[in-house]
């Protein structure tokens, strides 16, 4: 295990990319369980999931600037 100390998260503070996963994360359900046992506690179909919809929306944003 690395030596990072759990310390709370400050949902109103977060880089935008951070801030994304953390608003799909809620969406799908999945919020209040990394919130209390982290990002590792979730399953690799969770994870990519939560990836796979991040990329979708960046795209989305990108394509929504360049119109």
């Amino acid at each position: 295990m690395s030596g990072k100390k759990n310390k709370p998260i400050d949902l109103k503070n977060l880089e935008p990319e951070e801030k994304l996963k953390y608003e799909i994360a809620e969406e799908l359900g999945l919020l209040d369980r990394v919130l209390q046992d982290g990002w590792r506690s979730l399953s690799s179909k969770e994870t990519g999931r939560i990836g796979g919809m991040v990329t979708r929306r960046r795209r989305m944003l990108t394509e929504e600037k360049e119109a």
